[in-house]
């Protein structure tokens, strides 16, 4: 098999994981200055669809510097990060719950 061939495979394997998850991605506030993540008034997301409009309602109203999505069974790093909003959401793409760190 040429060696292109085989570069390409990992690339093809990644996407092709990728292509089952939603619409959505971590993003970051461009130019936020740093700041501390605070959750208090985001009740109002909950029960939302998941979309890159509502990430960015979503860090605009926690003044987080970073988002990062969560869907069902996503494993999460145990860093804490104050400048971070995380935002689960079930397999219907719903919003679940929203946190900080």
């Amino acid at each position: 098999m040429p060696m292109r061939t085989l570069l390409l495979i990992p690339a093809l394997l990644t996407a092709s994981c990728m292509a089952n998850s939603p619409p959505v991605g971590g993003m970051d506030a461009p130019d936020a200055p740093p700041a501390a993540c605070s959750a208090r008034d985001v009740d109002r997301f909950v029960g939302l669809k998941a979309s890159q409009s509502l990430g960015r309602d979503i860090l605009e109203a926690t003044n987080a510097r970073e988002l990062r999505w969560g869907g069902p069974d996503t494993a999460f790093t145990m860093d804490y990060r104050e400048g971070r909003v995380n935002v689960i959401y079930d397999a219907d793409g719903v919003v679940t719950r929203i946190y900080c760190g």
